[in-house]
């Protein structure tokens, strides 16, 4: 049989070094890779297709959560973290396995024995896209949304994002003149947002309030928002009393 192929991504070194000891003693699994930071952990997994990947949560760049929304969800993920609170719901539902740092060798063989009954199970459910929404504690909203584009990974700062529209299981990101397509339902954008700061206008809109100029009557039922850049957004009822609830009722 051929080897199971792994990768490491933690930014500590001696995480990696932890990682690629105990692995030395498994004849099964073969290293194809380490990562530093999270970008890399994406190109690497895209690239080579890992069977099993070893994820710190917290990286630079990119954390682990936002590693998974941008790289192929088959692949087994063994979280290898110091928290042990707020992401555990998420680690359940979605990891083969997570190892609270420090663990022992005992403990990371434990976790090897899950990824290999994993990989031999006929059937392999895929990761959910939503960990980062899943991990947040009560009351935290996204500050950046990330998105892949061919090769590129594009980080958006939530406050740079000028509206969102919905495109089926898409939505486009509109930002600074640009837009990205992301797999990611309207409503799932919504939730992870601050609702102070973005608005709902529309069942496929979702705007930065920052950036609309005015909201004026379009026909008897309907309004539209027109932003800064002149951009029209079309405004439901619904969108329009959030609307007027958010600006103080002017």
């Amino acid at each position: 049989m051929k080897p199971l192929r792994a990768i490491i991504a933690d930014d500590e070194e001696l995480a990696r070094r932890i990682l690629r000891e105990y692995l030395a003693g498994e004849s099964d699994i073969e290293i194809v890779a380490e990562c530093p930071n999270g970008f890399e952990a994406v190109k690497a997994v895209n690239d080579l297709r890992p069977d099993v990947l070893f994820l710190d949560v917290q990286m630079p760049k990119l954390d682990g959560f936002e590693v998974l929304e941008l790289v192929d969800t088959s692949v087994a993920v063994v979280f290898v973290t110091a928290y042990d609170q707020y992401a555990m719901k998420a680690f359940d539902a979605a990891a083969v396995d997570y190892l609270l740092k420090p663990f022992t060798a005992e403990r990371f063989r434990a976790s090897l024995d899950r990824v290999r009954i994993r990989m031999n199970s006929a059937t392999v459910a895929p990761l959910p896209r939503d960990l980062k929404l899943a991990s947040r504690a009560p009351g935290e909203y996204l500050e950046r949304l990330v998105v892949k584009d061919g090769p590129r990974v594009h980080v958006i700062a939530a406050g740079k994002l000028d509206y969102a529209e919905a495109q089926d299981d898409y939505v486009a990101l509109h930002s600074e003149g640009k837009s990205w397509l992301k797999q990611q339902t309207i409503s799932g954008l919504e939730s992870a947002l601050d609702p102070r700061r973005f608005l709902r206008a529309h069942r496929s809109f979702l705007v930065n309030i920052e950036r609309i100029a005015r909201v004026e009557p379009n026909t008897k039922d309907t309004w539209q928002a027109v932003l800064r850049d002149g951009t029209k957004i079309p405004v439901s009822r619904a969108g329009y009393t959030r609307f007027r609830e958010l600006a103080g009722g002017e």
